[in-house]
């Protein structure tokens, strides 16, 4: 195989949109950030304002509208505006990891041969973050196709200076559009790899005579083109709070401090990338030697400092989660898959005893890391459920000899024997954990049992619902834009006001100031229900019943 036709192209398309449906349907909203996404775009849809985005009666004024814009799209297109499904709200999530998948095969092939690009594609859709993120109706994947494309229009400038031929206007008109979109998307965040991989290769190779060949001189229009109108929309509505909230609070706020608990120290994105990349991470690791001798090369010079600006970014800012370093996994695959295909021909341990050593911990974790994957399914339904699953028990089956297989793949120098084991490996468990365990996992489902509850006892076609213990966004998506989240204290209040067309959903903990508050109202209620469950946000467990007023 000489190229990658558009028949190739088809199959990395249909395997990874194949492999990216188990869960999608079936997970109910994942706490905490999806839900906040998919609520916005809900009340986005129900009030016709596509400027001002809100969760509940507060503004959500964290980043620009796309995304927003993107899932209520998709919930149109799909005429599930009512219905409070999740999975319309995830197409967005799933065609952008399915052109991920694509792009990273076209750039792989184009800088390493059409090997290295399937594996690389191959790589990147089974790696556990890739898996988790292209799963949820969040903003990550749609930011990674943007700057994907971004990159792609860079590489086509970069590879035709070094083959002096004439780059085509589409290829500047693609990286100034995915720039624009990537802004409205997630604010200046796409900059960071869109003009740092250019600034980096222009500081090593102290030449910029091929970012001309990107229109510069008026491609930075074409970007504003796209982001301005709602910039400024946005600002005449919200009197300029928006910019204060995203870019004071939230972007700088990021920089400065860890928010939301997720302060951690310079060096956490390297120690999250043992899981986060697996099972490619350790193969990640062994390709070290052939990108540092590699380095002068441009396809390598190309790939390294689109990793580096954009890692050190991230490992310097306060806050950190593991997502941040997304962008640079398509280009860490493609290395990846180069320097194994590289090493077909027969792989050799390094020299140095130190050398060995690390190699061989870092290979102990990561044989760790996929069993503890293997036997997660299994494990968790029997301590959390009960249950004793045979379709969980496959996983282990299928996956844990294939990860021996690896190993013993590698002990042989069977590189390229070995990643093909591992992917098979990793699409046996993520497959398996979202068709069989997590759906079944109903301790941790507390919203959706919640929200079924209500739907049993509603007394009225328009019923208003409080929640005094429960304020997760799932909650808040599952039972619509009306319900009210409030103190204890207050819910008689809110039970006197709607009277037998109210429920309120109240926990254990909370029972004493809500008797009280009747008490003082004489209001009399009974409980029509009660659900437990953990809250696997906070790690409570929480006992909650619903009331209604006595009749």
């Amino acid at each position: 195989m000489t190229r990658l036709t558009l028949r190739h192209y088809i199959i990395v398309a249909v395997s990874i949109f194949v492999l990216f449906l188990p869960g999608r349907a079936s997970l109910p909203p994942l706490d905490r950030d999806e839900p906040r996404y998919m609520e916005a775009t809900a009340q986005m849809l129900h009030s016709g304002d596509y400027v001002d985005v809100r969760f509940l009666d507060q503004p959500r004024y964290l980043q620009p509208a796309g995304i927003y814009w993107l899932e209520a799209a998709a919930v149109s297109l799909t005429g599930m505006r009512d219905a409070h499904a999740t999975w319309p709200y995830r197409i967005p999530s799933l065609l952008a990891v399915t052109a991920a998948g694509v792009l990273t095969a076209w750039m792989g092939a184009a800088l390493f041969g059409p090997v290295s690009g399937l594996l690389a594609a191959a790589l990147l859709a089974v790696s556990v973050l890739m898996t988790a993120e292209g799963r949820m109706a969040t903003i990550d994947t749609t930011l990674l196709l943007s700057i994907l494309l971004a990159q792609c229009g860079l590489l086509r400038a970069y590879l035709d200076r070094e083959r002096d031929l004439p780059t085509p206007l589409a290829a500047a008109l693609l990286y100034w559009t995915a720039l624009g979109c990537g802004l409205m998307l997630k604010g200046p965040v796409v900059l960071i790899p869109g003009f740092g991989t250019p600034i980096a290769l222009a500081l090593i190779e102290r030449r910029t005579d091929w970012w001309r060949r990107l229109r510069p001189a008026w491609g930075w229009l074409v970007m504003l083109a796209i982001v301005v109108p709602w910039c400024v929309a946005i600002g005449v509505v919200s009197h300029g709070d928006f910019y204060s909230r995203a870019v004071g609070h939230n972007f700088l706020g990021k920089v400065a401090s860890g928010q939301e608990s997720h302060g951690l120290p310079p060096g956490y994105h390297l120690l999250a990338f043992a899981i986060a990349f697996w099972p490619g991470s350790l193969f990640a690791a062994m390709a070290l030697p052939f990108v540092w001798q590699q380095r002068h090369q441009p396809p390598v010079r190309f790939l390294i400092c689109w990793i580096v600006p954009h890692w050190l970014v991230f490992e310097a800012i306060a806050t950190k989660l593991p997502h941040y370093v997304l962008p640079t996994y398509p280009a860490i695959a493609i290395l990846t898959a180069a320097a194994i295909v590289s090493m077909s021909e027969g792989w050799r341990w390094p020299q140095s005893l130190w050398g060995r050593g690390l190699l061989s911990a870092y290979g102990v974790i990561w044989f760790g890391v996929g069993s503890v994957l293997s036997l997660a399914g299994p494990v968790l339904l029997w301590r959390m459920e009960g249950i004793m699953s045979p379709a969980a028990m496959t996983i282990t089956a299928g996956a844990l000899p294939l990860l021996m297989a690896a190993v013993l793949l590698l002990v042989r120098g069977a590189v390229l024997q070995a990643v093909m084991a591992s992917i098979a490996a990793a699409v046996i468990i993520h497959v398996g954990l979202f068709l069989a365990v997590i759906p079944k996992l109903e301790t941790i489902w507390l919203s959706p049992r919640l929200a079924t509850l209500v739907a049993e006892h509603r007394p009225c076609p328009a019923t208003m619902v409080a929640s005094v213990s429960d304020s997760e966004p799932s909650l808040v998506f599952l039972l619509g834009q009306d319900t009210k989240l409030m103190r204890p204290e207050l819910a008689a209040g809110f039970l006197r006001q709607y009277g037998k067309c109210a429920l309120v959903l109240v926990g254990s903990k909370d029972l004493p100031a809500f008797d009280g508050g009747l008490e003082h109202d004489d209001l009399h209620v009974r409980r029509l229900g009660m659900e437990s469950g953990l809250n696997y946000s906070t790690g409570k467990h929480l006992e909650i019943g619903l009331y209604g007023l006595q009749p």
